[in-house]
């Protein structure tokens, strides 16, 4: 995550940060190095073994988890203050589910960033609606955030061509 992505979480010193997914562990190293208590879920093995590598390396203090994307059980609802995904969702089969469960361990107002490959990016390879192997359009994550009761607030698209290749969302959990 860019800088200006991981600025979406706000303030996080002495905050729990929920990562979803961790091929690239270097903002839950630099969160942990600004005050903040990162758990990172890390669902693929060598990418979990890289990871604990990494944050070892670097003498950070994160908490890595080799779990499902949305095995969350052994966290208790409402105690985390932000969470973030960058690029860990494009596999997800039933992005639903994590989106509620990130919504049951986040406290109310908290945010959740999500950051993917712009869906635009792929239209060269065929239509922007084809939803083969877990595509899915802007239209499709605004629908998962929603059903997951978060409030969209912000929708960037880093201007890097004439096709924007990434796509961040911040929602913020409503209700319970």
């Amino acid at each position: 995550m860019t800088d200006e992505e991981l600025r979406l979480l706000g303030t996080v010193a002495g905050k729990r940060v929920l990562q979803l997914g961790g091929s690239d562990v270097v903002p839950a190293i630099q969160l942990a190095g600004t005050g903040a208590h990162v758990i990172a879920l890390i669902p693929d093995q060598g990418d979990n073994d890289r990871a604990r590598a990494a944050v070892e390396k670097a003498e950070a203090k994160v908490e890595l988890h080799q779990v499902d994307l949305a095995d969350l059980a052994f966290i208790r609802a409402d105690t985390v203050d932000a969470a973030y995904a960058d690029s860990s969702l494009r596999g997800v089969v039933d992005l639903d589910r994590v989106f509620r469960q990130v919504h049951r361990v986040l406290r109310i107002d908290a945010p959740f960033v999500v950051a993917v490959p712009h869906p635009a990016g792929d239209v060269d390879t065929g239509s922007y609606f084809d939803r083969t192997g877990n595509r899915r359009t802007v239209g499709d994550l605004f629908g998962s955030f929603t059903r997951a009761s978060f409030e969209v607030d912000t929708l960037l698209e880093p201007e890097t061509g004439s096709i924007p290749r990434r796509l961040v969302l911040r929602g913020r959990k409503i209700g319970n």
